[in-house]
């Protein structure tokens, strides 16, 4: 990919804008890039692109978002036709999409969650709010697969890059309830929030007031308890992987689990702070995961060179 991006230019240019998107918006999944080897990086630049896309149509929306929502499905659509990218982005992801023959189908499933934020306030159980992490996230997860390549069959490996994907998310959920809640929407299962009293009117309560709230915090902290038990069904899938991308994935893993160790440090309160892993923890994943990813990638290259 990098030799066909630089004698390329405008393709080239794609491909930064993306990166620039991904530096800029996802630090920890950015961070955790780093960890790939350059010639897989610019693919997962374009994914994280295309996704910041929809979701800046739907979390800072025009005036008609859904008909913003057509129109970059539609330029997707003929970038992938081979037509004309309407934007930088679409022309990197088309790139990508051609070179690691992923399937159209997943952009579809994307859109199709993107759509259900403009019409969806809450989910009354995880098996609904399931629909929707398929599509904004366990996709992502199996866009993925192609560019880390795996050891054995991918068909394998998807239950798991699925579920981790799904992890990420749900983990994102229980970051940014105050956020969301802001836009009008919850995420967090209505039955699960009722089991410990917590009700929509009570999470704005909260969020206006700032005022601690036990039942809250024990509703977050049971479902904080989920997620970690989603990383753990998805962890197996990593050594399914390429070698020389599991350091990246591992990275990515332990920093977003991070996200979950700080909002249990915080006692729960998930509605007036954001959780964030420190950049001092970040380093102290990255340096190791850097080591791996070299001895991953002198491996690939042969005995000789490894030794």
């Amino acid at each position: 990919m990098a030799r066909a991006m630089h004698e390329n230019p405008e393709l080239r240019a794609a491909y930064a804008a993306c990166l620039r998107i991904n530096a800029r918006h996802g630090r920890t999944y950015f961070l955790a890039t780093r960890l790939l080897p350059p010639a897989r990086r610019p693919a997962v630049h374009a994914l994280y692109g295309f996704a910041r896309l929809a979701d800046e149509i739907v979390d800072n929306p025009g005036p008609d978002p859904e008909s913003a929502l057509d129109e970059l499905e539609l330029a997707l659509k003929d970038a992938l036709r081979g037509g004309p990218a309407a934007h930088p982005v679409l022309a990197a992801l088309a790139d990508t999409v051609d070179r690691y023959a992923i399937g159209a189908e997943l952009f579809d499933a994307f859109l199709r969650s993107m759509r259900m934020d403009l019409t969806v306030a809450d989910y009354a159980t995880f098996a609904d709010l399931g629909e929707y992490t398929h599509g904004s996230a366990g996709v992502i997860g199996l866009m993925m697969l192609p560019v880390l390549g795996t050891v054995g069959p991918r068909a394998g490996a998807e239950p798991y890059a699925r579920a981790l994907g799904e992890a990420f998310q749900l983990t994102n959920f229980l970051r940014d309830v105050g956020e969301d809640l802001d836009r009008g929407r919850v995420y967090l299962p209505v039955d699960q929030l009722a089991a410990f009293g917590v009700d929509r009117a009570r999470l704005t309560h909260a969020r206006a007031t700032g005022a601690p709230d036990p039942a809250v915090r024990r509703a977050v902290a049971h479902l904080v308890a989920h997620a970690r038990s989603v990383y753990r069904a998805a962890e197996p899938g990593i050594a399914l992987l390429d070698p020389v991308a599991r350091p990246c994935v591992a990275a990515a893993a332990t920093l977003y689990g991070g996200i979950l160790d700080e909002i249990a440090a915080a006692d729960y309160s998930v509605l007036t702070r954001r959780a964030v892993v420190s950049g001092g923890r970040r380093l102290a994943v990255a340096v190791p995961g850097a080591a791996r990813c070299l001895v991953a990638r002198l491996r690939a290259r042969g005995p000789a060179r490894a030794a």
